[in-house]
């Protein structure tokens, strides 16, 4: 089975982005200026933020096929996890995790490149796939990651 090139997978994830967007022309007019472009949490994700470092070890042990996209800052040091909309108080006592309410702005740099600091280290595929909760929060949930491999796959 061929793989479909790179290039293709980042722009089917970009196109997905901006369907997240209630006017996506804004959020591209923002990256032509090589701003961030705002989007909205709660209708298509809810964004969980992390420390970067901690995310980064994170992404090595959730496989790519149970992880969605991964937004870092890596001037302040800090990631943003897309996680299912309809999440509920599952993360509240992961104190690594600040679960972001609905409605909460997430500035984002294009899938293509980054801006100001800001790279999707997991970028969207177009799929829609997000980051299952229950493995983000046992990776690093109470006393530091954890890693089970049946939970990883």
């Amino acid at each position: 089975m061929a793989t479909q090139p790179t290039l293709f997978l980042r722009q089917a994830g970009q196109d997905w982005l901006l369907s997240c967007a209630d006017q996506p022309d804004s959020m591209e007019r923002a990256w032509d200026a090589e701003d961030l472009a705002p989007f909205r949490t709660g209708l298509h994700w809810k964004a969980a933020e992390a420390p970067l470092r901690e995310s980064m070890n994170v992404l090595k042990h959730i496989g790519p096929d149970r992880r969605g996209p991964v937004l870092a800052d890596v001037t302040a040091g800090r990631a943003w996890w897309l996680l299912p909309p309809n999440l509920g108080n599952e993360l509240d006592d992961v104190h690594r995790l600040t679960v972001h309410p609905r409605g909460w702005l997430l500035r984002c740099p294009p899938v293509l490149y980054p801006v100001r600091g800001r790279v999707w280290v997991e970028s969207p595929d177009g799929s829609g796939q997000l980051t299952d909760p229950v493995l983000l929060g046992t990776a690093l949930g109470t006393g530091g990651p954890r890693f089970p491999a049946e939970a990883f796959g």
